[in-house]
């Protein structure tokens, strides 16, 4: 029984021991305790019980701490778990960011390229327009002067003989206001007015007769000089459109030339000046500065030290050393003076020959406006008689002759009379209106089959026409010959 004892004490002592602890497991322990201890009770005496409780005691905690640390171990890894688990989250999150990112790059990306092609496309089309701002035709374009600057010239002219006349009413009452101003003194321009009509009303007509035959007159003459600026400004205008279209050719061509040359040459031509143009005089201080010029570059000095040191050299000199630029300088200034007057002069005297011959040319063009309203009025009248000819002969052969033959109907005309039979007897009482209505409607949409047996009787018709005619015509000719 010592034996048996000795040997539980052993293991007990050693559960103390970490080693123990690591591969302990709390079912099999326990049951092995409680089977020591039934043992014990049976064989181990009263002196050793205390022995024996303490053992139990020790086995209870260390079965109490290894319990403790095994739930400890699973709340750490179920905390660990669901941290995983709120990583795994985060990243899923953190990868549909970076996917609606990545998205938005290409889109901004898709953009920028777009601006790019469309910035270049800007680039291209400012160059065609600066170059097309070098285009400098070689044309006299025509001065065309709408209705509304006629208006405005007619009106600042004041030209009495455009003014409308005035009636025969007007003119009565000019000549009668004065008598009934005094008859009257205290009446008012609306009462003088009423009193006017009044009395022209009363009046008889060989009394009104002169007043009437006035206004005839100017009204004729009035009517006359109006048609004749009418018919100035149709003239003009039909000038106006031939020579649009010839100024629009030549400029064409003109366009063309410049897009080769262009082509050729990128580099932008320089203003030209007027070389006969005299020039601006330079004033004393770029007088002296020239001479000190040669001397200071002499020296080595840079072109704005040259400026600088000749301005502080000119600022410290006297009047006296001054005086002979000065002097120079107002020389040059007068001969300016004279030659720019001549240049003036030229150029003033260029104008009023440019002005002469504008004129002379706007005097030609309307002649030529009228030659060719002329022309179209010629041609005009022409058409005109001939087809008022052409309609007198028609309706005199179908009125006069009754043997001529008739024109024969179409294929629409023949396929319309047979129709209207037949809905004649499927709508009796249907308006004519309706009816040809109808007619059209199931025309267009019949098949081209259905057509060509009326364009087929239809061209019967007209090749016995055309016979029938001949045969009329020679008849026609040999009766006019026996007369």
């Amino acid at each position: 029984m010592a034996d048996i004892a000795a040997a539980d004490a052993i293991p007990a002592k050693k559960g103390k021991s970490r080693k123990a602890l690591k591969n302990q497991k709390a079912s099999s322990s326990e049951a092995n305790i409680m089977a020591a201890a039934s043992v014990s009770d049976a064989a181990i005496p009263a002196g050793e019980s205390a022995e024996k409780e303490n053992r139990e005691g020790l086995c209870q905690k260390n079965s109490k701490k290894g319990a403790s640390k095994v739930n400890k171990q699973t709340e750490e890894l179920s905390s660990f778990e669901k941290e995983i688990q709120e990583m795994q989250e985060k990243l899923q999150q953190l990868k549909i960011e970076k996917e609606h990112t990545e998205e938005l790059l290409k889109a901004k990306e898709e953009m920028l390229i777009q601006k790019e092609k469309e910035q270049e496309k800007l680039q291209t089309e400012l160059k065609k327009l600066q170059k097309i701002k070098e285009f400098k035709p070689n044309l006299n374009f025509p001065i065309i002067k709408g209705d509304k600057d006629q208006e405005k010239k007619g009106k600042k002219g004041n030209d009495p003989a455009k003014k409308k006349p005035a009636t025969a009413y007007l003119l009565w009452c000019k000549d009668q206001w004065n008598e009934v101003k005094k008859e009257n003194p205290n009446a008012e321009f609306k009462e003088i007015s009423n009193m006017l009509a009044a009395k022209w009303k009363t009046i008889s007509a060989d009394e009104k007769k002169p007043y009437e035959e006035k206004y005839q007159s100017e009204k004729e003459v009035y009517l006359k000089i109006v048609g004749n600026e009418k018919r100035e400004q149709e003239a003009l205008r039909l000038l106006d459109e031939e020579e649009k279209q010839k100024t629009a050719m030549d400029l064409l061509d003109q366009y063309i030339q410049f897009q080769q040359e262009s082509e050729s040459e990128n580099k932008k031509k320089k203003k030209e000046k007027d070389p006969l143009k005299p020039k601006h005089p330079v004033s004393a201080f770029f007088l002296f500065s020239n001479d000190r010029r040669a001397a200071l570059l002499a020296e080595n000095k840079i072109a704005k030290e040259v400026a600088k040191i000749a301005g502080e050299e000119w600022r410290n000199m006297t009047d006296e050393q001054k005086a002979p630029y000065e002097e120079v300088a107002m020389k040059n200034k007068e001969q300016y003076a004279k030659e720019i007057e001549i240049y003036r002069q030229i150029k003033e005297e260029e104008a009023a020959s440019r002005k002469k011959e504008e004129d002379e040319m706007d005097k030609l063009r309307k002649h030529e406006a009228m030659q060719l309203l002329k022309k179209k009025e010629k041609t005009d009248n022409l058409i005109k008689k001939t087809k008022e000819e052409q309609k007198k002969k028609q309706k005199e052969e179908k009125t006069t002759d009754p043997n001529r033959p008739k024109k024969p109907a179409t294929s629409y005309l023949l396929f319309g009379k047979e129709e209207r039979k037949k809905i004649a007897e499927e709508k009796p009482g249907s308006n004519n209106s309706t009816v040809t209505a109808l007619i059209s409607v199931k025309w267009k949409e019949m098949s081209e089959e259905d057509k060509q047996v009326w364009n087929n009787m239809a061209a019967e018709a007209m090749e016995a026409y055309k016979k029938e005619l001949e045969e009329y015509n020679k008849a026609k000719e040999q009766n006019n010959n026996n007369n």
